[in-house]
């Protein structure tokens, strides 16, 4: 939306293809003139606000983890970095089973 627009003068179609990017602002649309003055369109709302609410609480936001479970990621890659390092070029000596004479 590129700014305030006078919504009391809009037909409930109108107003509702609208509702969306209202929404998307985050703005308090309860205050808007058509909500204002249209019991249809007031309704509407709720019963959006309602289900809105229900898929939050089915779906509740997840936590970030915690900033410090990021060093701990890193340095444990770190430290597997640094220990197949150590490892590069030593060979383990391969163990050869006797051929069963038979």
């Amino acid at each position: 939306m590129t700014g305030p627009r006078d919504t009391s003068k809009l037909s409930c179609e109108e107003f509702q293809a609208m509702l969306p990017e209202l929404i998307g602002t985050g703005e308090d649309i309860n205050a808007d003139p058509h909500i204002q003055s249209c019991d249809l369109c007031r309704r509407l709302l709720a019963d959006l606000e309602t289900i809105a609410e229900a898929a939050r609480q089915l779906f509740p936001a997840e936590e970030e983890p915690p900033d410090k479970i990021w060093t701990q990621i890193e340095s444990a890659i770190k430290e597997e970095e640094h220990s197949s390092s150590n490892h590069r070029g030593h060979i383990e000596p391969a163990v050869i089973a006797p051929e069963s004479a038979g």
